[in-house]
């Protein structure tokens, strides 16, 4: 994209390749890392055609929660979806990310009016702060929470910040000094992403898949 293109031109390879390729080959070796484990024998008879069936199921299933545990836990299944939501819009419907990514792998698509993902960028990072109130404010949650729980919300909150702050609605235009430090984050967040809870984005379809094929073989469908 035209003010960002600059930067990353000017910056020496090296630093413009570590992080992507760090993620890159980070994010493989973590998505391989459950299929080399040892697999337990499985003592029950397996049922025709569960697996596919199940894997889906158990996917699928788990995008809400159990209706036992709705009341409770509502309202954080609901600002999760919101900053998940809004992230996607920021990332995949901007068009200064859609012309980077098309730059990348040479592959672009349609992008979304510029107002509707500043709006989206607004709510993902209300959300985000939401989000962090309600683990700090939980007994429960701030008990299960380790460092990852938080830093991983540092490298997501981080590069939302910073490109909304790059925005110079006064001059019409982007900060640079704010592009680059919003460059920055994202690569911070790259260099992250392979190694902390962020990886859930491509762990959680395997491990629910793995869980549904397991009940599924049982003839059993939570």
């Amino acid at each position: 994209c035209a003010p960002c293109t600059p930067l990353c031109e000017d910056r020496p390879r090296p630093a413009r390749t570590v992080a992507p390729t760090l993620c890159d080959r980070g994010t493989v070796w973590r998505l391989r890392r459950p299929g080399s484990r040892p697999a337990h024998p499985g003592r029950s008879v397996p049922r025709a055609d569960a697996a596919a069936a199940g894997a889906l199921h158990g996917i699928v299933r788990r995008f809400w929660p159990h209706p036992r545990f709705g009341a409770r836990i509502g309202f954080s299944v609901f600002i999760g979806y919101l900053y998940h939501i809004g992230l996607a819009v920021i990332v995949f419907a901007y068009l200064p990310h859609i012309e980077f990514i098309r730059k990348l792998i040479g592959v672009g698509w349609p992008a979304l009016p510029a107002p509707v993902t500043y709006f989206a960028g607004g709510v993902t990072m209300f959300a985000l702060l939401v989000a962090l109130m309600l683990r700090l404010t939980d007994p429960v949650k701030r008990l299960l929470s380790l460092f990852d729980d938080y830093f991983s919300w540092l490298v997501i909150f981080l590069p939302v910040a910073t490109g909304m702050a790059a925005f110079d609605t006064a001059a019409g235009g982007f900060s640079e000094t704010y592009i680059a430090v919003h460059l920055l984050t994202v690569e911070l967040f790259l260099l992250w992403f392979p190694f902390g809870k962020l990886m859930h984005a491509g762990l959680a379809f395997w491990s629910r898949g793995i869980t549904g094929v397991k009940y599924g073989r049982r003839g059993a469908m939570p």
